[in-house]
């Protein structure tokens, strides 16, 4: 039975949003968003090179029925949205791993604010740049844990008709990986290990994909994505404030 209250989570979002308002969250949010500006400007150039490659070679597959050729604009429509989850995901993916230490003290700040209770007494820049190492590993477990199951999926939704099932999975699993993505910050903050945070999150499942679904949508928009990484650390913090308190009562 699934766990959780789904309506509750898609409100976190929204609150990150306005947390990264807060005037002692500012500067933390200021020096990931010129990073996020520049990196997406690259990624979204390859991935358009990618992007027109794969579907000149998956269109090349399918087999000379006329029924099917006639329905070639909705196989573009499928695969675009595919890669359109992929760009999502994979921007978030290499954003995180350049901004991973600001967004660890991000969460810190903002359990701060939410409970008046301090996460880590040590806040220097020195710590920050200390913390890097373990920061960027934790990155690292996070891709090695999405990429086995993105690349079934890009198999998946390469074959026609079978990915009308992959880009419904595909936006499922992105949910899901938004959630693990950010909650992770906070999680971390407090030395719980990923797999006790994959264990944490499917005892509240429905809130985790309440909490993703609308992260997931906002990171396949140009410009709204670049605002979307520092609120969803905020709103992923209010997310484990709260859903966590919930799990051990």
């Amino acid at each position: 039975m699934l766990k959780g209250n789904f309506f509750r989570g898609l409100g976190y979002l929204g609150e990150g949003f306005r947390l990264i308002r807060q005037p002692g969250l500012r500067l933390f949010v200021i020096i990931p968003l010129v990073i996020n500006i520049l990196l997406f400007g690259l990624l979204f150039f390859f991935m358009g090179e990618l992007f027109a490659g794969l579907i000149a070679t998956a269109m090349s597959w399918l087999p000379d029925w006329a029924w099917l050729q006639a329905l070639d604009w909705l196989f573009w429509i499928l695969y675009g949205a595919v890669i359109v989850l992929m760009l999502a995901y994979g921007f978030v993916i290499v954003a995180n791993l350049i901004g991973s230490p600001f967004y660890g003290y991000l969460a810190e700040l903002t359990e701060k604010h939410l409970t008046g209770q301090e996460v880590n007494t040590d806040d220097s820049w020195a710590s920050i740049i200390k913390d890097i190492p373990r920061a960027l590993w934790r990155e690292v477990q996070k891709i090695l844990y999405y990429l086995p199951r993105a690349i079934g999926l890009l198999i998946i939704g390469l074959i026609p008709v079978v990915n009308l099932v992959a880009a419904v999975l595909w936006f499922l699993f992105n949910s899901w990986m938004m959630a693990l993505q950010y909650v992770d910050y906070p999680a971390d903050n407090h030395k719980v290990s990923f797999p006790a945070l994959r264990r944490l999150l499917g005892d509240t499942r429905l809130s985790a994909f309440g909490f993703g679904l609308p992260v997931a949508l906002a990171a396949m928009v140009p410009v709204l994505n670049l605002f979307v990484v520092p609120a969803a650390v905020c709103g992923a913090t209010a997310y484990w404030v709260r859903e966590n308190g919930a799990t051990r009562t």
